[in-house]
């Protein structure tokens, strides 16, 4: 390959119609079962044939893993803790959707 300084690097990125995203705090992958989450990546945007494509480099990686939480666990544990509906949803996310944990969670408070 062939080295370029930062003028050359930025003329070729014209003439490829690229271009870099400023600012971006992170990005979501979302699966149906987990999400990819990079913070503080790098993205550059190529238009090529009327698409866009992005690319994402760099940033640090974390996973997460989806629970998928019934409304029906929702209730249960809003009414055996006494909660509102938000604060019932977050105990069991960030329980995995563990019941008994989310209602020991908040009783315990």
């Amino acid at each position: 390959m062939i080295p370029l300084n930062q003028k050359q690097l930025k003329k070729l990125m014209k003439q490829l119609d690229m271009r870099q995203l400023e600012g971006v705090k992170e990005v979501i992958i979302r699966m149906e079962d987990k999400e990819i989450i990079i913070k503080q990546p790098v993205v550059t945007v190529i238009k090529a044939m009327g698409e866009k494509m992005y690319q994402i480099a760099g940033g640090t990686e974390e996973e997460k893993v989806i629970v998928k939480i019934s409304e029906e666990d929702i209730k249960l544990v809003m009414e055996q803790a006494g909660v509102d509906y938000e604060t019932a949803k977050k105990a069991l996310e960030e329980t995995n959707g563990d019941l008994a944990e989310a209602i020991l969670k908040l009783t315990e408070q």
